[in-house]
């Protein structure tokens, strides 16, 4: 039978998905949605709990937190906020509320080989309710390989049909043709380049990212495009060098100095020789004056940089899914990560050794003032998984030398602050956004603790967390 009219086609998509169509006209959540929501109250009162609210201020013990209709609408001291009657009550004791993450190097992608060349394929099922359950409220797609399907994930997601964090949509990836990975959007030259900002950004993409063989010109380009709407961009550089890009107006560097080709030798402009680079990276001191002066341009131009620990993560001694994701897999990757994890044991003290630098360099930043942000990159070698990897990059920057408190503002407040959202989301405080994640234990006594999320409240609505991880367990690798 061939159905070529459109009414024919609705028809049979009416036929084929009821529960679909449905679901337009719901003005609430799906019964799909809704199966994994905790509470949806209206006024909700967590009381007795230990707060670490974001802002960098020390933790409040013995807090109660009042939202009403998706929103903070009071925090303070047990004694001193009145619990209205009509409040479905939470008791919080022994628990910790933090704010709700706001990550942004995430991906709704996953590492997925194309025979021997590396390649990645779209997660749009798992990886959206993988973050949320991860206590990631807001996150930025730093890369696109469906931008399409991105945009429509952060629409059904808004209208209730799935389960996911707020988006901030990054377009394709602005990359010239040099490598051999078939997901990967190439552009020719920086004419070409604009070109793709404006059609994607008139598609409803909020942000744009240079990759590895991209130009200077290329750049500059974009960066005129995206400014000139008032979006930004930012970059895995390698052609480009970190000084030449915050020259150019970048507004943020992707996986801390990992990606700097500044200490390559010999490097030649708009080259891209990783091994070079990652060679003058090894063998640059940890304190060494060279960064020093690399750290302060940057934070004289107010670029922005992201911590992406857990893709960089050695193997020896460590999980094979960083955060204890595993069994999210399906039972043949769960297999390829185990084998790749143990060939890889004691064979990485390079890698080892360069991962002990970054943690130093991005605490270096972040010390001198420049604005550290948070994100996970779900792919590489495929051990960075969707909501796993987010609480195991705040477990990383604990390691790295941040206290608790630190580690969850760099996390949540900073990442506000680069979206230019600050004022609604990011901190647990009176009249912002009712976005925050309650923890069945102390972080700041034990940083993995983080990983007993209990509920992640969404613009006041909670959302079981153990419940959508067992949901999504063997699935990732499929869709």
């Amino acid at each position: 039978m061939r159905l070529s009219h459109p009414l024919c086609l609705l028809a049979l998509a009416l036929l084929l998905f009821p529960a679909a169509a449905s679901a337009q006209t719901t003005p609430a959540f799906t019964p799909q949605v809704r199966e994994f929501i905790r509470t949806d109250a209206p006024l909700i009162a967590l009381t007795d709990a230990k707060v670490i609210d974001g802002t960098g201020r020390p933790a409040q013990l013995h807090q109660t937190v009042l939202l009403r209709n998706g929103r903070i609408e009071q925090v303070g001291p047990v004694k001193k906020v009145k619990v209205p009657k009509d409040a479905q009550v939470i008791n919080c004791a022994g628990k910790t509320l933090i704010p709700g993450l706001v990550m942004l190097h995430e991906h709704l992608y996953y590492t997925m080989p194309t025979g021997a060349y590396f390649n990645i394929a779209q997660m749009p099922y798992s990886f959206p309710r993988l973050y949320l359950a991860g206590g990631a409220t807001t996150i930025r797609t730093a890369g696109s390989i469906e931008p399409q399907t991105d945009l429509a994930i952060k629409r059904m997601i808004g209208e209730g049909k799935l389960i996911g964090p707020y988006i901030d949509v990054t377009a394709p990836y602005m990359e010239e043709a040099a490598l051999d990975i078939p997901a990967l959007n190439t552009i020719k030259g920086p004419e070409d380049a604009a070109r793709t900002a404006r059609f994607w950004a008139d598609k409803g993409c909020t942000s744009f990212k240079m990759y590895m063989h991209a130009t200077r010109a290329d750049l500059a380009a974009v960066v005129q495009e995206a400014h000139r709407r008032q979006l930004k961009v930012t970059g895995h550089l390698c052609a480009v060098s970190y000084r030449e890009a915050a020259e150019l107006g970048i507004d943020n560097l992707e996986h801390g100095f990992m990606a700097s080709s500044d200490f390559a030798a010999g490097k030649q402009p708009d080259r891209c020789d990783y091994p070079a680079a990652r060679r003058g990276l090894l063998q640059l001191p940890a304190g060494a004056p060279e960064m020093q002066s690399l750290i302060s341009f940057l934070i004289s131009k107010k670029v922005a940089l992201t911590s992406t620990l857990p893709v960089f993560e050695p193997y020896t001694g460590r999980e094979i899914v960083l955060g204890g994701g595993l069994e999210a897999l399906i039972p043949q990757l769960q297999e390829r990560e185990t084998r790749t994890w143990e060939q890889n044991q004691r064979k990485d003290s390079a890698s080892t050794a360069l991962f002990k630098k970054e943690m130093g360099w991005e605490k270096q930043f972040h010390d001198a003032g420049g604005l550290l942000v948070a994100g996970t990159d779900p792919t590489g070698a495929g051990r960075t998984i969707a909501g796993y990897a987010n609480r195991r990059q705040v477990e990383l920057l604990v390691e790295a030398g941040f206290t608790p408190v630190q580690a969850i503002r760099i996390s949540s407040l900073n990442g506000a602050i680069y979206l230019g959202r600050d004022k609604e989301i990011g901190t647990i405080e009176a009249g912002k956004q009712a976005d925050l994640v309650l923890v069945d234990g102390d972080p700041e006594k034990d940083i993995q603790q983080l990983r007993r999320m209990e509920i992640v409240f969404k613009r006041g609505v909670g959302f079981d967390s153990a419940k959508i991880f067992e949901s999504v367990k063997g699935k990732v690798g499929l869709n």
